[in-house]
């Protein structure tokens, strides 16, 4: 494993030298060629491109039979009476209300047989965000914190690459919640303390004059003032480090020194001013709470953050709370959300890819589960973990490729099954972490940050 504690130097081959010891120590046994050939083989695989990533967290779950699976041949009851389209990638058909996204296929990767075998929306949420599972499976609003307190991906990442000013990981424009207000676990820093949670910005970037509170100062304290606080928070900064700087005063410290550091940043400044955007480009993305989020990703980006993660917000007057926890009147829903997100998601792509951007930033569509492959009698389709698809675009992801089958009803894995941690290791593996990067838990064992395997085929 690859501790990010340890970072030794490598020789030319790619191998360290504590590797070429432990090569030299197994010919005894007849496995040096072996082991060094394929460390080489390892070594001579392209460097992963993406240096950062945004994740759209699609709230209540969409039904993958009325998005990326669906079964024209199934039976009314399970097919529902949407129809599929066909998309720029040959034999690959997706959902009627999805037309901006059917002519972009060619950049996008779908993984068809995603499983979490879990039916409850926050314990479904916190594996498909932390690639562990919940302990038990099955929890319906599930709190944060141990036993299930893994880091999510954005804590993991903060933690990595630190902050540069900008916090390497985000969260807007709210929390992942149940209905009301029940915040799922694995959004947060977990074992690895406060000061690796994802900067979460409450926020509604499509409101008139948005501005980020708290990017500017006080009117009650001038620029001298302001500049004499920075200077007392150095002293204390510098006599920490001579102490424990796992103390939560240093912790406080580190908050206060990142807030002095967003407050005189002008790039940090900059990244928030969607005004700074042609009314044209904000069209393009749709003038919505979500549309404008993901607009706000992408400046995020360019500003130098990592990982952008971008939560459904629920939209009011929409069937089902305005979610896609489509529990009746699917086809409604679908009618009613897909358009934000059609439009939302293919200007992301797009806007991404015009500035050459999307090599470098792998963009993620996935839910917490999928939905029931028969309609209920309200017309809808209920909680469902052991099938559903999930799309990778842009970061090393090779586009107009599918890995992975559902059944004829997609309700099961039929081939190329994807779990959880295999997302995460992935992701990071696209954002060149090693998945086998140790992270230390609240009693200082060393862990892999992801027990899943890359998804090699799509990329």
């Amino acid at each position: 494993m690859l501790s990010i504690l340890d970072t030794p130097n490598r020789l030319c081959d790619g191998l360290d030298r504590r590797e070429w010891l432990r090569v030299g120590g197994l010919g005894a046994f007849g496995l040096s060629l072996p082991t060094l050939l394929a460390a080489r083989s390892a070594a001579a695989e392209p460097e992963p491109k993406a240096r950062a990533c945004i994740l759209l967290f699609l709230l209540g779950a969409p039904p993958q039979q009325e998005t990326w699976d669906p079964k024209p041949d199934s039976p009314p009851e399970a097919r529902g009476d949407l129809k599929p389209i066909q998309s720029a990638t040959p034999g690959l058909l997706i959902g009627e209300t999805m037309p901006m996204t059917a002519r972009l296929t060619n950049k996008i990767a779908v993984l068809r047989a995603v499983s979490t075998n879990d039916n409850a929306h926050s314990s479904s949420g916190y594996y498909m965000t932390t690639g562990v599972p919940h302990a038990p499976l099955g929890v319906e609003n599930a709190k944060p914190g141990a036993p299930n307190d893994w880091p999510s991906l954005g804590a993991i990442v903060r933690r990595i690459r630190g902050d540069h000013p900008l916090p390497a990981a985000v969260t807007l424009p709210e929390q992942t919640a149940n209905d009301g207000n029940l915040t799922w676990p694995g959004q947060d820093g977990g074992f690895l303390g406060r000061s690796c949670d994802p900067w979460l910005l409450d926020c509604d970037p499509n409101a008139a004059q948005f501005q980020l509170p708290g990017l500017a100062l006080p009117s009650d304290v001038p620029s001298a003032r302001f500049d004499q606080r920075r200077t007392l928070l150095e002293q204390v900064d510098r006599h920490l480090d001579q102490l424990d700087r796992h103390s939560v005063q240093s912790d406080h410290v580190g908050r206060s020194r990142q807030a002095f550091d967003l407050i005189n940043s002008a790039a940090a400044k900059r990244a928030f001013r969607l005004d700074e955007e042609g009314p044209r480009v904000r069209d393009r993305y749709g003038r919505t709470k979500f549309g404008q989020s993901c607009l706000l990703a992408r400046r995020l980006v360019e500003a130098g953050v990592s990982l952008v993660r971008v939560n459904w917000s629920r939209v009011a007057g929409a069937p089902n709370n305005g979610h896609w926890d489509t529990h009746s009147k699917n086809t409604d829903s679908m009618k009613a959300l897909m358009p934000i997100l059609d439009r939302a998601y293919t200007a992301l792509i797009e806007d991404l890819s015009d500035r050459g951007l999307l090599d470098s930033t792998l963009v993620v569509w996935t839910g917490e589960f999928g939905r029931t492959p028969k309609l209920n009698g309200a017309g809808g389709r209920d909680h469902w973990g052991p099938v559903f698809s999930v799309t990778l675009a842009g970061g090393g992801v090779r586009g107009g490729v599918v890995h992975g089958a559902s059944d004829k009803l997609a309700a099961y894995p039929k081939d190329g099954r994807v779990l959880p941690p295999d997302l995460t290791a992935t992701v990071f593996h696209c954002l060149g972490i090693p998945p086998d990067t140790e992270i230390r838990d609240s009693l200082g064992r060393p862990l892999p940050i992801s027990r899943g395997e890359v998804i090699r085929p799509i990329l």
